[in-house]
Order: C-alpha cells, then structure tokens, then sequence
C-alpha cells in the first residue's frame, strides 16, 4: 500500500509540473469525471466598488521592462456571489470563489505594487465534473480543463468583466495576458462524445495516445490532433475571437511543445494579422530556458518562455548550495539568449513547491532570493500571494487563497499577509523601474568570493551602470569592489540600503548585511 501511495503522489507531482491535477496510477480507472449535483451558491461579502481611476492614464511599459503578477482568478478574490456554483473553501480541490470581478475590485494592490502586467488563469468554459486519484475530488477551478472554447466559465465571470479588467489595468498602466490551452480538452470533455468532433482527439479510453511529445496524452487528457487543419483552425478561431473583442495584450501560452512547430507558426501569422506585432506570446515549454527554448524563438513562434532553473539556481545559491562563481557563470548566461526574444524567470509557480515553502520560512533569505530576481535580466513573475508571504507549499497547496488579512475579500479573509514584505517588493520593484539596466542592461561579473557575488548591469544605450551586491552569508561582510572608470568623481548611493556611500574612487569597500545585499548607482 505504501509503494501505491507513493506512486500515486509521483503521478500527480509528474500532472502538477503541466499544471494539470490528473488521476494517480491507475490511469484508466480514474479519468472519468463525475457528475454531482451543484451545491447552492455560497454567499460571499459584496466587494468594495472599483476606485475610480486617474484622469490621465499610465504608460504601458515596453515587455522588456515589465514585471509580471501571475493569479489564479478562482484563488484570488470573489466579486460576485451569485456565479459561487459548487463553491467549498474548506477544500483543496474545489472552486473557492475567485472571479474577474474580485481581481478587477482589488486592482489597486497591484498597483500599488508595481507590476506593470497582469497574468490571469484560463477562463474558457471547464468540465463541471471532477477527477479523483489526488485522495479529494479534483475540480478544474485553474481552468486547464477545457469542455468548451466558445464561452467563458460563468464561474470566472463574464467576457464583459474581462473587458471590464482590461480596460482598468490598462487605465493603471498593467498590460493583461490570459492564459489559454490549445494541446487538450479536459477529461471526458464533451468533445469526446459529440459526433463532430469525436475524432479530433486522441485518448487513454480510445488507445491511442502515442509516446512523443506531439501524439502523448498529457496527464491522460484527451490530446487534440492539431495537425489536422480543421481542428487547429476551430482551435485557433475560438481563442483569438473573444481576445479580438475584448483587446488582451496576449496569450501565456500552456503545454508549448506538445503542439508542432507548423502549429505555432500558423498562430503567430493568425495573431499578427489580427492583433498586430504587439501582441505578446509568453509559452510554457516545461523544462525551458534560453537554450531549450530556442527552437521556438528562430522560427519567430514566441516572444518569451519561462526559464525553469532560475527557481532550483536561486534557491539553492541563497542556501549556500554551491560556489557564488557558479551561479556568478548561470546569471551570465541568462544574457545569451536570442535577441530580442525574452526569458520570464519566477520564484514560485502553481506547478512547483513555491520559494518561501522550500526555504523552511526564512524570511531574509526569501528576500535575498527576489531580490536577485529583481536584478536580473528578463521579465519577473511574481506568483499571486508570495509578495505577502504566502507560504505556497506542495501542490495543492501552492495554489492556496490569496491572503487578505483583516480585509473582508473572500475566499482568503483572514489569512495572514505580511505587509512589511509587501513594501520590499514595492521598493524593489520601484528600483528596477528606475534603472532600466537592470532589466535590459549586459551582465559584468566584479566579484565571487565565498558567500559573496556582485555584479554591475550595464546600458550601453543610455550609459547607464548599476553595481549589484548580494551576501548570502549569516555574517555581515566587508568587500572591497571595482568601480566603473566613468564614475569617478561622482557621488554614490546604495539604493536597497538607503544609504550614502560617498565620492567614487577606484575601488569600494562596502559592509554587506548577513543574507542582504546593496544596489549601488551615481546619484543624481
């Protein structure tokens, strides 16, 4: 029994990694859905009204420059009572609430933040069943588990509350990305059954599924023949329709290389031709990073993918896992990525055990870790909830509610946040903001001695250079770095610390705090 039980939670980890809750080891058995009766709607606190906005409206920022906020919508707050169907917050695989309208009522968090882009979970229509296998019926509250992509899950909302969130983030300077699925229906999806659209799909119950990445059957759900040009055509026209109508900024793309290149290829020609070149497409290839992912940025197919080590390289380099002269060479080649294609780099996701749980609680090192990935080339993704200490556990508890204190915002009411943290990322955010080499400028190593890495981010375009300091050490630390020949003479700042640090020489000795660090320009 224990081997089983081992199995089982293996198979849903192996799920878990595309986003997907799926049945344990005995497959077969368990990918029917099941029916049940929908409990009455849970009544939930009507949320405050949306401020309104600002007269003028805020610049959208260059995809280069943005810092990213991911939410799952169900997780995140609950705007409207009357779409709670099946809704139960006391379990881990139910639908707890969240909808567009709470995301749109709490907009002013974000804002206040600092992100200058929304990520939001797939709102196509999903199956009203759910799946066992985890040990808890599993519900498709994520929205992965597509039944039909002609319409939005009343359960998320409406497309006029989409419509409605665009337009105010947009207002807020936020750009929007909605998460769409191309590769799979959900289990036993109606599109299974219907004569007309039977045969577009490969399944477990049919037999044939096949073992490479195109023909596989993901998480054993039903795999779409996107080859054939009728079904991506369907495919394509039913996700491009409604984004045309409420005007999204892109796609984050799911399961990207389950779908063949003439796929992508054709959806970039479709998006171009619609949306413009402007329209974003950030693609999931598990496993990614600039290498792995550039097969899908030759051929033009994305404009960003997720960089899946930067979580492993991160955490490990903040808990004294490895030489800083090793992780000193992995940022190094974070910047030899195909120009002018993106890497999006997180510290926590809905797919993996979330950064703050695998380092036991350490506040000051879960600091330090965003703090390098608030210093990094690539677009930042802040997973809903981190920025207030969420713990984000192991699936599924790295999909937990979203905390909101002592605010009455269902589903998370009284769970608690730690808005000291909050204000960290605000000044970190607002520090990569204010010097766009962090975000864009080339990578320069100056030092990696024992528990200390620095490094300076450095324009060529604007001139611009910012010296980059971190100790992960439990001791503060002296050093002594080399300066840039152009600041001598100039005055210098370490704006993480607030501090001055005086007239520019060739060198600096500078005290870095235990698991701290210093980010160090001229001032002007």
């Amino acid at each position: 029994m224990q081997g089983a039980m081992r199995d089982l939670r293996l198979a849903h980890r192996i799920a878990a990694a595309f986003g997907l809750a799926v049945c344990g080891f005995a497959l077969p058995a368990c990918l029917s859905t099941h029916s049940v009766k929908t409990p009455a709607p849970v009544a939930a606190p009507v949320p405050a009204p949306v401020p309104a906005p600002a007269a003028a409206p805020k610049p959208l920022v260059a995809w280069q420059d943005a810092v990213l906020y991911f939410a799952i919508v169900d997780r995140f707050a609950d705007g409207d009572p009357s779409n709670n169907a099946g809704v139960d917050k006391t379990e881990k695989g139910t639908f707890h609430g969240g909808d567009l309208k709470g995301l749109r009522a709490q907009l002013d968090s974000l804002e206040q933040l600092g992100v200058t882009a929304l990520w939001i979970t797939p709102l196509t229509k999903n199956i009203d069943g759910f799946v066992t296998g985890a040990g808890f019926p599993d519900w498709g509250y994520h929205g992965y588990w597509p039944d039909d992509f002609t319409r939005f899950d009343p359960r998320f909302g409406s497309e006029d509350d989409l419509r409605a969130l665009v337009e105010d983030c947009h207002r807020r300077g936020i750009r929007v990305l909605v998460d769409v699925v191309y590769n799979h229906a959900g289990y036993e999806s109606h599109y299974l059954t219907d004569p007309k659209t039977r045969d577009w799909l490969r399944s477990e119950n049919k037999g044939d599924c096949g073992q490479d990445d195109i023909t596989s059957c993901v998480a054993g759900l039903p795999d779409f023949k996107t080859e054939r040009p009728e079904v991506a055509d369907f495919l394509l026209k039913a996700q491009l329709d409604w984004a045309g109508r409420v005007r999204v900024d892109g796609f984050r793309l799911d399961t990207v290389k389950h779908l063949d290149h003439p796929f992508w290829t054709e959806h970039r020609a479709r998006t171009r031709a619609a949306f413009g070149k402007d329209f974003f497409l950030l693609g999931e290839v598990w496993g990614g990073d600039g290498q792995v992912l550039d097969p899908w940025f030759s051929r033009d197919e994305l404009d960003a993918g997720f960089d899946f080590g930067f979580q492993g390289s991160t955490l490990g380099f903040v808990q004294g896992r490895g030489r800083a002269v090793a992780f000193d060479r992995y940022l190094q080649s974070r910047h030899k990525v195909r120009s002018p294609y993106q890497l999006a780099h997180f510290l926590s996701s809905h797919d993996v055990p979330g950064a703050l749980y695998q380092l036991k609680g350490d506040l000051d090192l879960f600091r330090l870790a965003a703090f390098l990935q608030m210093t990094s080339v690539g677009i930042p993704v802040v997973y809903y909830g981190e920025e207030v200490g969420r713990p984000g556990g192991d699936w599924p508890d790295n999909r937990s509610d979203m905390p909101w204190g002592d605010r009455a915002v269902l589903p998370g009411a009284g769970l608690a946040r730690n808005e000291s943290l909050f204000r960290d990322y605000q000044r970190l955010i607002a520090i990569r903001k204010q010097f766009p080499a962090l975000s864009r400028g080339a990578y320069r190593p100056v030092l990696a001695d024992g528990d200390v890495l620095a490094f300076a981010r450095e324009d060529a375009a604007s001139g611009q250079i910012v010296l980059v300091a971190v100790n992960r050490g439990a001791a503060a630390r002296v050093v002594s770095l080399s300066l840039p020949a152009t600041w001598q003479g100039s005055t210098l700042h370490d704006f993480w610390g607030d501090r001055a640090l005086g007239v520019a020489a060739a060198t600096l000795e500078i005290e870095l705090p235990a698991k701290g660090g210093a980010i160090v320009a001229a001032a002007h």
